[in-house]
């Protein structure tokens, strides 16, 4: 079984790009907001969300592109796998919308508009309400983060569990 997948067809370079670009906006942006939580210094909140933007429209041109981009073929794997597999991308891609939407509507909510690299604003588009701010405020921390750090470690733990214990040279499909 070692050599059954040598030859696996690669992503797209634009879907390569997408994910690791990817994963460096989300890493970028956890920084931004531990650093914020540890040193207490308002510049840091302002670029984990202007970060958390960023990852926003990423997110969305890289599912766009994915519409569009023809997949490698599959590796072979029990028909379980398959399913956990595309469901967790799936989540994945739905928490990376999500996340940024709900920070994004917290931020509103609570009347501020949110400074993207001092590029352009997001205004503040609807009414002020705290009980809304807090509620997106509930959801971004406390549901959506949880979340995604659970759905990002399983991410990483099978491509790990395919590179080295499958040794299904899975990884090479996306670097």
């Amino acid at each position: 079984m070692n050599n059954v997948h040598s030859n696996l067809t690669r992503w797209s370079v634009a879907s390569r790009i997408f994910h690791w670009v990817s994963a460096i906006l989300l890493l970028i942006t956890w920084i931004m907001i531990l650093l914020y939580d540890n040193l207490d210094s308002k510049v840091y909140i302002g670029l984990h969300k202007a970060f958390g933007v960023s990852l926003l429209f990423w997110t969305i041109a890289r599912v766009i592109s994915r519409v569009f981009t023809k997949a490698p073929p599959a590796v072979v794997m029990p028909k379980w796998q398959v399913f956990i597999s595309h469901l967790s991308h799936f989540v994945l891609y739905a928490l990376l919308i999500a996340m940024p939407i709900a920070g994004l509507l917290m931020t509103v909510y609570g009347g501020r508009a949110v400074d993207v690299f001092g590029l352009f604003q997001i205004p503040v588009f609807v009414t002020p309400d705290r009980g809304l701010a807090r509620l997106y405020n509930d959801w971004h921390t406390d549901v959506l983060w949880p979340m995604l750090i659970a759905f990002t470690l399983l991410h990483i733990a099978a491509a790990l569990h395919h590179q080295f214990i499958k040794k299904d040279n899975i990884m090479a499909r996306i670097k």
